[in-house]
């Protein structure tokens, strides 16, 4: 399921989201290599709020999603200019993009929505093909507690001035697999338009991640946790994954 009516509002419902979180996490992993990055390639870059932050950092972005209307949001306001490349592609299909990249990203969990795991290894192989010889891979997925214990049996909500939500948390029939009905009413003028999306997600184990990036030929993969800068210190309790692996 892509995001579609949910775009025109996503900004507006998550900017609660540490975004500028990300972008540092992304600015230390790069230190950290040790390598010159000029060009990311955002997949999964969603309205763009990351991306564009890098591209203000002086980066040569590229932004991927496959929804076209949060394309469409994440290009408002902006001057072709400014530096960005919109791409409209699923990341288990990227065989039209031909340019190589310093770096990609996929922030937000957004690898969680490649719920089948041949699917998830074909992703990364794209991403692989993408990348110079020497570039780096870094992404986040929800881990395994967060799905089974935070979120799959909640409700969540939010009431704001123009906008409001219901998110169901739904398991799904695989361990580590959760479906979100998402029910929004969003104002219109002088009324209230109610719509809903279903989303589908689903993690693996940690493990599971770091064999298909080593068989690929993914090197030197480190794992972090909430936004910790330090490697390999997550636990059971840990609610969000992130990944850095150099080709």
């Amino acid at each position: 399921m892509v995001y579609r009516k949910m775009a025109a509002v996503y900004n507006r419902l998550m900017d609660n989201v540490p975004y500028d979180d990300w972008v540092v996490m992304i600015q230390q992993m790069i230190a950290q290599t040790e390598r010159p990055v000029q060009s990311i390639i955002d997949l999964g870059c969603g309205t763009g709020v990351i991306t564009r932050k890098l591209a203000a950092g002086g980066y040569t972005m590229t932004g991927v999603d496959q929804s076209g209307d949060m394309l469409h949001e994440a290009q408002k306001d902006l001057e072709p200019a400014d530096g960005i490349s919109w791409l409209e592609a699923d990341m288990t299909k990227l065989d039209g993009v031909e340019q190589r990249y310093d770096m990609a990203i996929s922030c937000c969990d957004v690898i969680n929505y490649v719920t089948d795991l041949q699917a998830v290894e074909q992703a990364f192989k794209n991403v692989y093909q993408l990348l110079e010889p020497d570039g780096i891979f870094f992404f986040d997925v929800h881990s395994m507690h967060t799905v089974e214990d935070i979120y799959i049996g909640q409700t969540f909500s939010d009431v704001m001035e123009e906008a409001a939500y219901i998110w169901e948390c739904i398991p799904g029939e695989e361990k580590g697999e959760m479906y979100h009905h998402v029910t929004f009413f969003h104002q219109e003028e002088d009324r209230f338009i109610r719509f809903q999306e279903e989303h589908h997600q689903r993690t693996f184990p940690i493990e599971v991640y770091k064999n298909i990036l080593k068989n690929i030929g993914f090197k030197k993969i480190h794992i972090y946790a909430d936004f910790s800068l330090e490697a390999d210190n997550w636990d059971e309790q840990s609610e969000r994954i992130f990944f850095l692996a150099e080709k």
